[in-house]
């Protein structure tokens, strides 16, 4: 079958090859041919290192498609379902889980460093345990999600990482209050996401900062109020808060120095939400001074900060009832045989998200 693979980590460019073999199926697995898949930053970002993953591996986590089939031992998917990719499966028993954090779960990381592909030269890993710009892919049952047939496949595949980790950073991590004011730092899907949860919560004022203009003018279509490059930000500020700074900010990026500027951007007592995957050797400075007098809140959302199938039945309601635009999100459509192309789109920033089909 067809896939896209990374051969080093280094590489810009992914290789799409026909001669790759989805392999682990058994107990407690499924098959799912992948119908679907959205690029997301964090592919990007473990192709060139930033997020660990042994290669070569097949990026993509953000996908949808139909169960192909079924080990023994799984219960509630048939072939046949229609479901989309969750790449963080809760085991539902270990202590995170108990306490209703299901986001923290470790179990699904575990799938990370186990080949679910193979090639004649040797095995192949799916990015974050799964890999999806693929025709086929083996994942543990707990990964397929079933959707309702009205969802097609590739709104699916949003709701699969980017839509629900916006999302639920503006309602689950921040809880984002009615009236406040709210800055967001990186505007691609993820970050196009928060603001239609700033939205929701009413917010009154919702400001965009991104470099790239198109992106920009797609999150005022999206509910932000106004939209500046990074350069402007400060005199927004000053502006829109006369200097105090917003009551909540999102960095969307994943780099310490977009961190910083959010943590000066905020208010005294205001909140700092991190949604942004980076790297484990860029740290955030903060001296303890500053940390202690600003009572700022410095909150890390990791995948909506809450119960993720939870967060993919809000999302299916919330955009059946026209609440939020997901439709508008998709930029881009690809096949997988100009998958560097969709790279080079999100690289750019001209595409807020990318449909590869499959």
């Amino acid at each position: 079958m067809r896939a896209a693979v990374l051969h080093e980590i280094g590489q810009d460019k992914l290789e799409v090859l026909d001669d790759v073999e989805a392999v682990g199926f058994g107990p407690g697995k499924v098959k799912i041919r992948v119908r679907a898949t959205g690029l997301c930053h964090s592919d990007i970002s473990a192709m060139n290192g930033v997020l660990p993953q042994p290669a070569p591996f097949i990026p993509g986590h953000e996908g949808a498609g139909e169960i192909v089939d079924v080990g023994d031992g799984v219960s509630g998917i048939s072939q046949g379902d229609r479901v989309l990719v969750c790449w963080l499966p809760a085991c539902g028993q270990c202590p995170a889980c108990k306490r209703g954090q299901s986001q923290l779960c470790l179990a699904g990381f575990m799938n990370a460093g186990t080949p679910n592909f193979k090639r004649p030269g040797g095995d192949v890993f799916g990015f974050a345990g799964t890999g999806t710009f693929t025709e086929e892919v083996v994942v543990d049952a707990g990964c397929a999600v079933p959707i309702p047939d009205d969802v097609p496949f590739d709104i699916a595949a949003l709701i699969g990482c980017g839509v629900t980790t916006g999302l639920g950073a503006a309602i689950n991590t921040a809880k984002v209050e009615a009236g406040s004011s709210v800055a967001v730092i990186g505007c691609g899907g993820v970050g196009i996401s928060a603001i239609q949860g700033a939205r929701l919560k009413g917010a009154a004022q919702i400001i965009a900062v991104d470099p790239v203009a198109s992106r920009r003018e797609a999150a005022l279509r999206f509910g932000a109020t106004e939209a500046v490059s990074p350069d402007e930000l400060a005199d927004a500020k000053q502006r829109i808060t006369a200097g105090e700074g917003f009551d909540y900010v999102f960095e969307v990026v994943g780099k310490s120095a977009t961190a910083r500027t959010a943590y000066e951007t905020t208010r005294r007592g205001g909140t700092l939400v991190v949604v942004g995957a980076g790297a484990m050797d860029d740290n955030l400075q903060l001296n303890m001074f500053e940390l202690f007098f600003d009572e700022k809140r410095i909150l890390p959302s990791m995948y909506g900060g809450g119960d993720v199938l939870q967060s993919y039945e809000r999302a299916i309601a919330l955009w059946r009832a026209g609440r939020i635009d997901l439709e508008s999100l998709i930029t881009h459509r690809v096949p997988l045989s100009e998958i560097n192309e969709a790279l080079d789109q999100m690289r750019t920033g001209v595409a807020l998200r990318t449909c590869i089909e499959i």
